[in-house]
């Protein structure tokens, strides 16, 4: 069932265009992702599909009954109502059947109903109709559900009568997010729902939203949630508007795929415009071939000229290097306390930070991972000496020198230029070199003469690596160097952060950036801090055996407590503990084969289109041994093909 359509829509801000023909189809229980560069419309599309926004050309089709759910980038609910109070407000109309039922139960002990046949048939019929229908709707679990979106959305631990104008920025945001998930519109439109979720509260996002009974408009540059949780892709670039099929990974394949074959047949035209151009300018004055230079310029005015494919925008181009290597310890943190200071606070206040320890050595990528407001920003700020120490001491190794990157950007001052920003801290460089740096960090022309207050978010990240760059320190301490890059600034800075010869801490709820980029996962909780080897995919694997086998230390302990009145049954329940954490273990291993079956698939698959292309080529065709040679790897790839196509149906299975 269609639920929406947006048929050749575009709008502009004053002389700007800034969408032009946008076509998108929207149906019952879709997940679309709407992805493209920072400006390039993704938020003002969403707003005006949601009624936000006015728009200036085209249509949107849609029931009047649809309801569209909207939540804009960092919305804070803003009430004077408790947390409890406000979650019930999405739930009126269940208060409303409650007050009806309550009537209707009193109006069947009234005698003017008992002693009336009729009247009292009819009004037995009315309660179970309602009644019927608040069951079916949910009426007697809403209750429920709201503990289970709090809980989910980490309010679990929260009073839910504390007032909500009592709460931070970012508690706001995820509370005015809850509120919209318990209502459960037809159409939920989300733009950036992950800005300040931990990666718990991320995962727990994904799942209630893969099982979202509704339809899923989503703007997110958090690759891994949209793998998770999307089926459909629509890019916006250069003001249109392109749709895939499929989810974030396999819209980078397909897109790149599709950008290669299109830059090939625009390349061809140009080559053939040019030929045409050619013979037309060399013959078109001489008399014995001047009808077939006028019939060759007619032959070029027929020609549709094709466009050149929009995958080639500018994008940040930039590495990061060192002046001196370190030594082999970059930076020991032993026993270290944190606590912010402050004259009202009491002097036996509990620390942000409490005996935390750990080795930090040269060539290592570590990311810092842990739920929101346990202390990771603080230890980053403590280690680069931003906050002092209540306690314990912090090492540093020979010839280390650190460049920060603040998430909060208090580094950039508000008042200058983009381009004495930079210049100032590096007044012996020449001003073209200082451009030439931002150009690399897309300021060009004018750009490096905004004032970096009225700069965006993605702006300013940029101008902060920029500056981070520019220190060529061999040691990165990074705060959440993802937020607010789009998806393409947010690759080209794993690949420089990948090929940097330094050493890099990091803090990132981005979990496709953790995946590229760490070496070592060391995860801080109230219980401590823990180091695991390898990237999150591993460190998630990791914490689940463990959590297996905490389980497993539970039976066995409840086993010896009984194992005098019932051995037998003690060994029963080990044995399926047993049995149980071999099947998830081979589920695991199932789940991951399905993965990397579907990757290699869609290789082939491109390998096959590819090779077809070129095959159609009459260059290509007519040389018996390039022919010879593309159908061959196609047949081999066709049946490496069918191998998987088996195999992964077997696992399905």
């Amino acid at each position: 069932m269609i639920l929406l359509q947006v048929n050749q829509l575009t709008k502009y801000y004053g002389a700007e265009l800034i969408l032009s023909n946008i076509k998108i189809e929207v149906q019952s229980k879709d997940r679309i992702a709407l992805v493209g560069r920072n400006g390039a419309g993704k938020s003002t599309l969403l707003k005006i599909i949601s009624g936000q926004m006015s728009y200036d050309g085209g249509e949107i089709i849609k029931p009047k009954n649809l309801d569209i759910g909207y939540l804009a980038q960092d919305t804070g609910l803003e009430s004077s109502l408790s947390i409890w109070e406000e979650m019930l407000t999405a739930f009126k109309h269940f208060k409303i059947q409650e007050k009806k039922l309550r009537e209707l139960e009193m109006k069947m002990g009234d005698p003017e109903y008992l002693n009336d046949s009729l009247k009292h048939e009819k009004l037995l019929k009315e309660y179970d109709d309602l009644q019927v229908k608040f069951k079916d709707e949910g009426g007697y679990q809403y209750e429920a559900d709201i503990r289970t979106v709090l809980h989910g959305l980490s309010f679990g631990d929260f009073d839910y009568e504390t007032l909500i104008g009592t709460l931070s920025g970012g508690q706001k945001t995820r509370l005015a997010l809850a509120k919209l998930l318990l209502t459960k519109p037809g159409l939920l439109i989300l733009d950036e729902p992950t800005n300040h979720l931990d990666i718990e509260t991320l995962s727990w996002l994904e799942q209630y939203l893969q099982g979202y009974p509704g339809a899923l408009l989503i703007v997110s540059h958090d690759r891994y949630f949209l793998d998770k949780v999307v089926t459909q892709v629509y890019e916006l670039s250069r003001t249109n508007c392109r749709r895939f099929v499929g989810n974030y990974s396999k819209f980078l394949l397909e897109s790149a795929a599709l950008y290669e074959q299109e830059l090939k047949q625009y390349e061809k035209q140009q080559l053939e415009i040019a030929k045409i151009k050619d013979f037309v300018q060399r013959n078109i004055a001489r008399a014995s071939t001047t009808k077939r230079a006028q019939s060759r310029r007619k032959q070029l005015e027929r020609i549709k000229i094709i466009e050149r494919p929009s995958g080639d925008e500018k994008s940040a181009s930039f590495s990061f290097e060192i002046e001196k290597q370190s030594g082999n310890d970059v930076l020991m943190v032993d026993n270290i306390s944190v606590t912010y200071s402050d004259s009202s606070s009491d002097s036996s206040e509990k620390p942000i930070l409490k005996d935390v320890s750990f080795l930090l050595q040269r060539g290592e990528s570590v990311a810092l991972v842990g739920p929101n407001g346990i202390g990771k920003s603080t230890l980053l700020k403590a280690i680069t000496k931003k906050l002092p120490l209540a306690g314990g001491t912090i090492t540093y190794g020979s010839n280390v020198s650190i460049g920060y990157y603040d998430q909060q950007q208090a580094n950039l001052t508000s008042n200058k230029t983009v381009l004495y920003e930079l210049w100032d801290e590096n007044p012996m460089m020449p001003e073209k070199d200082i451009r030439t740096i931002l150009g690399n960090f897309l300021f060009s022309g004018d750009d490096v003469l905004k004032i970096v207050s009225s700069l965006s978010g993605g702006e300013k990240a940029r101008l902060a690596l920029a500056k981070l760059m520019i220190q060529k320190s061999n040691v990165l301490i990074l705060d959440e160097p993802t937020n607010h890059l789009d998806l393409d600034s947010k690759e080209i800075l794993e690949n420089a952060l990948i090929d940097y010869p330094g050493t890099i801490l990091f803090v990132s709820h981005d979990r496709y950036f953790i995946n590229r980029l760490a070496t070592r996962v060391i995860e801080l909780s109230n219980e401590g801090l823990q180091s695991f080897l390898g990237d999150y995919d591993y460190y998630v694997n990791k914490k689940n055996e463990q959590k297996e086998l905490e389980e497993l230390s539970t039976i066995e302990k409840s086993s010896h407590m009984d194992v005098k009145t019932n051995s037998k049954l003690a060994g029963t329940s080990k044995q399926r503990y047993e049995l149980d954490k071999e099947q998830k273990r081979k589920e695991r291993q199932r789940q991951r084969r399905i993965e990397e079956i579907e990757l290699q698939i869609e290789e082939l698959e491109l390998k096959i289109a590819e090779n077809e292309e070129l095959l159609c080529d009459p260059d290509v065709y007519q040389n018996y041994e390039r022919s010879t040679e593309l159908t061959s790897a196609n047949q081999k790839h066709h049946e490496k093909l069918e191998e998987l196509m088996d195999e992964w149906e077997s696992l399905q299975q």
